[in-house]
């Protein structure tokens, strides 16, 4: 038994079955790569899925913790904490629209603290009426019982109902569905700039737009899930700056922390003065830990990573649309890191196992759909070893069955 699978049979054994993992047990990483138990190097374009933005065990993000360890761990949000108001601070420099700030520990608490948020607005404004949420068919906010209700995405689910009431959806991109589901009771609108885990699809051109006149037009609030497209995904620090949007509220987690967990809700100073005293916390939220690893993120993007990875995405970008050649590239979506693959004729199950075994880690999604996210801190001489893999795993992936 190698050592992949008795670590596979160990997890069978102690952890409950509500993931599909892939048949090794990943024990080691450094910037692009990461190693399994029996010692094979693999570079890694899941990316902790859209989380590591630096890679592995980049030398400022482990400074970053060291220091803060020796200092102080954790300590209640009954206190303020230093590196919390410092993140903060550093934070609201990069959304001009927002004034406040709340931290949490994942994009589905940031998105459910959103959610809650949105509602309250509207209460404390004397019109407790106004507490539905417009959501988006096919989209992902969480895993928790609103974030997940507002996820248009059955799947997920099932097995949980009753669901939260007052939650409806409309097809997105539809700018029309959203203006006839816009109403008197209408909270929030809240929608992905590019629906992720439904196989990396944009937001057609001018549907943010449209989102922000509607709702305002409705009385409603705009919020944006940037917890996957967020912190230089797309190219820029924010995907809703491609169309100059300014929304109500947004989130933002994953590659906030490179790798650590962390959320943030921003907000104007508007509504996000009603997420008041004693409405609404969290125990471990913007910790010294989180909150030190985050602010040496932000600091290594704005220091010249961002720059550096648009060329390299580019050229990642571009070697993919070149195997369309190949006629088993449909079409290739997203920005930046963030790369949607549409495969013709063959499973993305079978390329990503195909992948798997060259060495390159990536992300199928259904049926026909490969997601690439790798590190902001990805090399040309990495992204050309990444294609050389995909295509061979393309060419070698047998050919579905209709």
């Amino acid at each position: 038994m190698t050592h992949n699978e008795a670590f596979a049979e160990r997890a069978k054994k102690a952890l409950t079955p509500n993931y599909r993992q892939q048949p090794i047990a990943v024990v080691r990483g450094e910037g692009a790569r990461v190693w399994d138990a029996d010692g094979k190097a693999y570079l890694d374009f899941i990316g902790g899925v859209a989380v590591d933005v630096l890679g592995h065990c980049h030398p400022a993000l482990v400074k970053a913790i060291e220091e803060q360890a020796r200092t102080i761990w954790h300590v209640s949000n009954h206190f303020y904490i230093a590196r919390q108001i410092e993140l903060a601070e550093a934070l609201l420099a990069k959304v001009p629209w927002a004034r406040r700030t709340f931290f949490c520990n994942s994009g589905a608490e940031a998105n459910e603290a959103m959610l809650k948020l949105a509602r309250k607005y509207h209460a404390d404004r004397g019109h407790p009426e106004r507490h539905e949420i417009v959501a988006c068919q096919d989209s992902f906010h969480g895993r928790t019982l609103f974030t997940v209700t507002a996820g248009g995405q059955e799947k997920y689910q099932h097995g949980f109902e009753p669901l939260v009431p007052g939650v409806k959806h409309v097809p997105f991109g539809d700018a029309s569905a959203l203006e006839a589901a816009l109403g008197e009771r209408t909270a929030a609108f809240i929608v992905e700039p590019t629906l992720g885990e439904a196989g990396v699809i944009p937001a057609p051109e001018g549907y943010l737009r449209a989102a922000r006149e509607l709702t305002r037009k409705a009385g409603a609030l705009l919020l944006l899930d940037e917890v996957q497209t967020g912190m230089g995904r797309t190219g820029r620090w924010w995907a809703h700056e491609w169309e100059g949007v300014v929304p109500d509220l947004m989130s933002s987690a994953k590659a906030l922390g490179g790798g650590f967990p962390i959320g943030a809700l921003l907000a104007t100073e508007e509504v996000g003065q009603h997420l008041s005293a004693g409405s609404h916390g969290t125990t471990f939220g913007g910790n010294p830990l989180a909150c030190a690893v985050a602010l040496a993120v932000l600091r290594e993007l704005e220091g010249g990573v961002l720059a550096r990875s648009i060329p390299v995405a580019q050229r990642l970008r571009d070697g993919v649309a070149g195997l369309a050649r190949t006629g088993r590239v449909r079409e290739v979506r997203g920005r930046g890191m963030l790369v949607g693959i549409v495969l013709r004729g063959v499973a993305a199950a079978d390329v990503g196992q195909l992948c798997r075994e060259r060495g390159l880690l990536v992300n199928p999604i259904g049926e026909d759909v490969i997601r690439m996210a790798p590190a902001l801190t990805l090399t040309a001489a990495e992204a050309d070893e990444a294609l050389a893999c995909f295509a061979a795993a393309l060419a070698a992936a047998p050919e579905r069955s209709a």
